[in-house]
């Protein structure tokens, strides 16, 4: 299983990026797919999960309304996740890793809940 993240950049603050997560070993529909953040000397932070079934998406209040999880189930055994992010603000600033693992709801936001991780993609966002 492998995930990869890309994306990440420099941005202003009040502007948009979108990052992308491949994840190839592993299809979608049997697990949890979510999206973490790790700012300068903070834990990690959970942001958004996707059920298996992609219909049913849970946010931490942090980001509700600014960010959008999504993916892409064109292909079988490869599939692409997104975390669409706007109106960024410098506390967004951070490393983002995009994980899998068999979370239930109630576990969603904790990161022990996911056996594979992405190596991180840096987001920065100035004044």
């Amino acid at each position: 299983v492998q995930l990869v993240e890309s994306g990440g950049g420099l941005v202003q603050a009040g502007g948009s990026l979108r990052l992308s997560c491949a994840v190839s070993g592993r299809t979608f529909v049997n697990y949890v797919t979510a999206w973490f953040r790790q700012g300068p000397g903070k834990e990690r932070e959970f942001l958004a999960a996707l059920f298996r079934s992609g219909r049913n998406a849970y946010y931490a209040d942090s980001v509700k309304g600014r960010f959008t999880i999504s993916r892409d189930n064109a292909k079988s055994t490869r599939n692409t996740m997104f975390l669409q992010m706007n109106s960024l603000t410098p506390e967004d600033t951070a490393v983002y890793y995009c994980s899998s693992g068999r979370a239930i709801l109630s576990s969603m936001a904790s990161p022990s809940s996911y056996d594979y991780w992405g190596q991180g993609t840096l987001v920065t966002v100035s004044s």
